[in-house]
């Protein structure tokens, strides 16, 4: 008899918590109340800029190894126009930085290796479109998610405060459950961001590596005398 009671008492337990375990995200998210739908907008912003900034930034980092090799020989031949149709083929940061250069041969080797520069700091800011933002939404999400937290701890206390000792324990627990659910979203995007933010700053490091190395290439080449 007491073995049967028992069992019966740990079933219950048992179906009343996954009951209350088994709940969706869309449960968390209506739980969360309003402010979960600027970190849901910010998710969207943040999944996107990843996405968008590492297709262009693969694409950004991929070239022909022979590349320079190829300019190199077009230069000393004299096929200006061969290598200048090269570097637009190409559609890379550091091309388009060679491609400017190139077009400045004949000039003061000053006025050629400003106008690389200038390209090369013009590519850089294209690389890095967006991650401004990115940045701002990996500190800023955690920042909506706590106020939108203390907003609900301040409402379950209001209740607290008006109902005096009448409000149920199970009342309070479920005000101040659903006040953390906007705290756990808000570091859920503050963590997709700032790793985002770190992973595609490391690319743009990768990047600008490549463009200070295509710099240097070009104006050794310059500077070597033709066979």
């Amino acid at each position: 008899m007491f073995l049967t009671t028992l069992l019966q008492t740990t079933s219950a337990v048992t179906e009343n918590n996954s009951n209350s375990l088994d709940l969706s995200f869309f449960d968390l998210a209506i739980k969360g109340g309003i402010i979960m739908i600027p970190l849901l907008i910010l998710l969207i912003i943040a999944v996107y800029i990843i996405i968008e900034r590492f297709v262009t930034l693969r694409r950004a980092s991929q070239e022909d190894r022979e590349f320079m090799n190829k300019i190199k020989d077009y230069v000393f031949e004299g096929k200006i126009d061969s290598a200048l149709n090269l570097c637009k083929q190409t559609d890379t940061p550091s091309a388009r930085m060679v491609e400017k250069g190139i077009s400045r041969l004949g000039r003061p080797m000053s006025d050629v290796l400003v106008a690389i520069e200038n390209v090369g700091n013009l590519e850089v800011g294209k690389l890095e479109n967006g991650l401004g933002f990115l940045a701002t939404i990996a500190g800023g999400a955690p920042m909506i998610g706590f106020f939108g937290t203390v907003i609900g701890m301040v409402q379950a206390f209001s209740e607290v405060a008006s109902n005096g000792n009448t409000i149920a324990l199970d009342q309070l627990a479920g005000g101040i459950y659903t006040a953390m659910v906007t705290t756990v979203a808000g570091l859920l995007v503050g963590i997709i961001a700032f790793f985002g933010y770190n992973y595609l700053v490391i690319r743009v490091d990768k990047i600008m590596h490549i463009l200070e190395t295509r710099n240097v290439e070009f104006l050794d080449m310059l500077n070597e005398p033709a066979n």
